[in-house]
């Protein structure tokens, strides 16, 4: 907005002040709109500039009304403005807003825009209420995800059996779910959604079981649990007791082979040392009985030296049997060692031992089997806790934040991102934690729509005050009729609060006592304007947030 522009506004504001209303009025109606007025409309009630139905109507000194918006649009075009019908100067101190005309508008009685399906007349501004009631206006479904509109009077039906997005129970786990995504949920995220086994077995499982009955399903592959000893086969769980017993008997049947080829080399050896020893002997007989020939024929030499060839032949088959006798010897020594590596018994210990490691392992495992069951039962137990202390610690935030002197200040964060969402329908409004007039006192809340609602969609931020069911309903007073105000709160400490105040409808369904969760909200869709809000100038929003008051006055309200 202008300057000037700006300058008008708030002395616009400064002469609301010094009138003769009463107090101030909440009603308030779409001013582009086409209405059918039941009666035609009086020129009197038509803006001398726009020659539309007034709206927030303002008189000049020369007599003539307009709206309030066209009263800017006036000054914005011409430093001096003058009036369109008599030319006459619009002096600023003598503009007055005109409650008295007001009212005669807000009363002039119109056709609901549904007719003729709806043969409903009521004020004009009243018209906004009967639309929020209205059984032939088309209102969006509810459900998040449906982008449907039906006629309200069709909308429980639509909720309950026609949308696509209503929440039915899942006939398995029992939890609610979008009806166009049960399949999907069942074949992927039910946890207790019936399986075959996907190993082969006939056994059916829920799909929360299935990494446990791997552990236990008699098809599933696992690798042998002599492995290490030199089995790689992997076998089925069912068939493994099959299996190590028949890996035992084979291994045992090498070991028994293997024993047998040892006895018969060890035999061998024992019959060829029997055959060197008997040579032996027989060689230890040939070198004593040379030795007597030699000691005769040493005798003999000087008797006969024809003799002497015969006795140096004979030292050589001396030092032949002596070489013999050292490889005999050798071998002796090499049957001993044989004998000695070849024996039975450190073999049988070994098989001992490797019988005792295979005990205790099997029981080593029965034992990890148990314990991993304690610890999964553990693990359930501790999430179980742990998600009701989360719901514990919500509570308690809830209701540490909860306030029972009729007073709240909401503080709504990460204001683009909201808005932004409700731009794009995500999200169309946001509501603040309830709050309440006394601890048994009234049940209330505030909703908030940031990309507007109604005449205020798109430009303003709508702001509307909603009566919940509570706790001590059966002992208030009804229908509701307190008066209520809204507030924008400036965050520089000037305190330039926007402030709207209304007292609440006793003949509005907003007002009764509620009969579902809450009654239809009831407030301002033109609460205030973006470029007021969203403006460098003001304080409103700071670090992308933004504070909104309620206030409800406590006075001739008595607490139970």
């Amino acid at each position: 907005m202008p300057m000037a522009a700006e300058d008008l506004a708030g002395n616009l504001a400064n002469l609301y002040i010094r009138q003769n209303s009463t107090s101030a009025i909440s009603l308030d109606f779409e001013p582009n709109a086409d209405y059918q007025f039941v009666e035609i409309v009086e020129e009197r009630y038509k803006c001398a500039y726009c020659h539309l139905v007034l709206h927030n109507p303002h008189q000049t000194g020369c007599g003539h009304r307009f709206c309030q918006r066209c009263i800017v649009s006036l000054r914005e075009l011409n430093a001096v403005p003058t009036c369109p019908v008599d030319k006459e100067v619009i002096k600023l101190h003598e503009v007055f807003k005109d409650n008295c005309c007001k009212r005669e508008v807000l009363n002039l009685q119109v056709f609901c825009r549904n007719s003729p399906a709806c043969n409903a007349k009521t004020s004009l501004g009243r018209y906004q209420d009967h639309l929020q009631q209205c059984l032939f206006e088309s209102v969006q479904c509810t459900n998040e995800g449906c982008c449907e509109k039906v006629i309200r009077k069709d909308l429980q039906e639509h909720l309950g059996l026609q949308c696509s997005y209503r929440k039915e129970l899942c006939q398995y786990c029992k939890q609610p779910v979008t009806s166009i995504d049960l399949k999907t949920h069942e074949r992927t995220d039910c946890p207790d959604y019936p399986l075959i086994c996907p190993h082969g077995c006939p056994q059916i499982i829920l799909t929360k079981e299935v990494e446990e009955h791997v552990v236990i399903c008699p098809e599933v592959k696992i690798d042998c649990p002599y492995k290490k000893y030199g089995c790689s086969t992997k076998i089925k769980r069912g068939k493994l007791s099959e299996h190590e017993n028949m890996y035992l008997r084979e291994h045992m049947l090498q070991i028994l082979d293997k024993n047998s080829k040892l006895e018969d080399q060890i035999s061998d050896l024992y019959n060829n040392l029997e055959h060197k020893e008997r040579k032996i002997q027989q060689l230890a007989d040939t070198i004593k009985k040379c030795e007597r020939d030699f000691r005769q024929f040493t005798q003999l030499y000087g008797k006969n030296s024809n003799l002497l060839a015969s006795t140096q032949t004979l030292a050589i088959h001396i030092d032949k049997s002596a070489c013999l006798e050292t490889q005999v010897r050798q071998l002796v020594q090499m049957a001993n060692q044989q004998q000695s590596k070849f024996s039975l018994r450190p073999l049988l210990e070994t098989i001992d031992n490797i019988k005792q490691k295979v005990a205790f392992l099997e029981s080593y495992e029965q034992r990890l089997v148990v314990l991993e069951d304690l610890s999964n039962q553990h693990d359930v137990h501790l999430s179980i806790h742990r998600a009701q202390l989360n719901k514990n610690e919500e509570r308690f935030k809830l209701l540490e934040g909860t306030s029972y002197n009729g007073k709240l200040i909401w503080k709504i964060v990460d204001y683009k991102m909201k808005k932004k969402e409700a731009m794009e329908g995500l999200c169309p409004s946001v509501v603040s934690q309830p709050f309440y007039t006394s601890r048994c006192g009234y049940r209330l809340s505030a909703r908030a729509y940031l990309n507007g609602d109604g005449s205020g969609k798109g430009t303003h931020v709508s702001l509307y005050f909603v009566v919940m069911k509570g706790e001590f309903d059966s002992l208030l007073p009804w229908p509701f009729k307190q008066k209520v105000t809204l507030m924008l709160l400036d965050q520089s400490g000037k305190k330039h609060h926007i402030t709207e105040t209304f007292k609440a409808d006793p003949h509005s369904s907003s007002f009764k006592r509620p009969e579902g969760e809450m009654n239809v909200a009831s407030g301002c869709p033109r609460f205030v304007a973006h470029t007021v809000l969203e403006n460098a100038k003001n304080t409103y929003i700071r670090d992308d947030t933004l504070f909104l008051k309620v206030v409800v006055d406590l006075t001739d309200l008595e607490e139970l």
